[in-house]
């Protein structure tokens, strides 16, 4: 299974320029969470930060009980061995072909035989079905082609955290669709956690278990999915529905009075129903589009069980839109327990934080609760 990934107050700047303040989150082992933002907003940046290749300058990355913000050089470098990176142009050397790509990192980091090699590449290969393509150069494949053998070079140390930047970058959306599967295929078969950084609103939609989006050099949400697609924020509604009303302007944030404005506006047109989705919610009213499942053939995600728990804990502190939602996802077992009030409340509403708590009185499921701010 993957591992947590605690984030509290990080800061980081670059000269006088804040990138983002007082971020806060946690991302639960093995499950997907995916981070918007508008451009500029810092969201690769956040991505460096967490594998340790910038330093913020306040705050705490926790990881197996190592704040990788404060440990040494050394502790920091066995902590980055946990973590696998999709860069967004794959970073693929062009003077290797793809099997020396992939066994670039076995070869660099581990003691493995070459047949030992061999058998792990062409098992990573597999699994993001490049079989048989082991001999092309990076210049002769695809775009999408070249997005797979980064994951595949990116799988092949067995990572618990896999950190996707912009994966969809330069794809056209059949290909977004068939990476946006294969993702979740992964996530089934390794049990790793997953955070992807994207502009893809059908990818945010479908594949994440976990929504956050960066503005405003801040976290303005994370939570469940269900939280941020039944969002009422105007920044959030805009995002997801790509339109010009809201605080995100071309160039610049829009101050508040231009924004109520255009609020009003957007209200006495209908809402969101001129973009083809409902005006009640940032996904199109009360509708939350399903989660993509696993391919036929393929084992259950165990982080969707883990997540249901979690998330039952949670129905008590959010808003009936997004309550509404989320047990539309959840089995009947645990309805029945969330509405028979088996699970104990958590001391603090909000999404960003989900630690371990005991079982309840009568043997209840040890379920993850949420701690921290919403």
């Amino acid at each position: 299974m993957g591992v947590e990934v605690r984030v509290e107050g990080l800061t980081k700047s670059f000269g006088s320029q804040n990138i983002w303040s007082d971020v806060t989150l946690t991302l639960p082992p093995g499950e997907i969470s995916v981070l918007l933002g508008p451009s500029g907003t810092g969201k690769s940046v956040f991505l460096k930060s967490l594998v340790g290749l910038l330093k913020p300058e306040r705050g705490s990355i926790v990881i197996k009980d190592t704040d990788i913000v404060r440990t040494s050089e050394h502790r920091l470098y066995e902590v980055r061995k946990l973590f696998g990176v999709l860069f967004q142009d794959g970073a693929l050397f062009g003077s290797m072909n793809l099997f020396d790509n992939i066994a670039f990192p076995l070869r660099e980091h581990t003691r493995k035989s070459e047949s030992d090699i061999r058998w792990i590449v062409l098992e990573k290969m597999d699994m993001v079905g490049l079989q048989g393509a082991e001999g092309k150069l990076p210049g002769e494949i695809s775009g999408g082609m070249r997005k797979r053998a980064g994951l595949a070079r990116a799988l092949v140390l067995d990572p618990e955290i896999i950190l996707f930047d912009e994966p969809d970058s330069g794809l056209d959306p059949v290909r977004v669709a068939y990476l946006n599967q294969l993702i979740v295929d992964l996530n089934a078969q390794i049990d790793a956690t997953f955070l992807i950084v994207t502009h893809d609103i059908g990818t945010a939609r479908t594949v994440p278990d976990n929504l956050g989006l960066l503005f405003r050099r801040h976290l303005a949400m994370f939570g469940p999915r269900e939280q941020l697609l039944t969002s009422q924020e105007p920044v959030v509604r805009q995002f997801l529905n790509g339109r010009r009303e809201g605080p995100i302007g071309m160039s610049e944030e829009k101050d508040v009075a231009q924004v109520e404005a255009e609020m009003a506006a957007l209200e006495a047109r209908g809402g969101d129903q001129h973009n083809g989705v409902g005006p009640k919610g940032a996904s199109g009213g009360d509708a939350v589009p399903p989660q993509l499942e696993p391919s036929p053939g393929l084992p259950e995600r165990q982080a969707q069980r883990r997540r249901q728990e979690r998330v039952a804990r949670m129905l008590h502190e959010f808003d009936p839109a997004t309550a509404q939602a989320i047990r539309a996802s959840l089995p009947e077992d645990l309805l029945a327990q969330a509405d028979a009030g088996v699970f104990a409340p958590t001391p603090l509403a909000g999404g960003r934080h989900w630690a371990a708590e005991s079982a309840p009185a009568g043997g209840a499921a040890v379920l993850p609760g949420p701690r921290g701010r919403s």
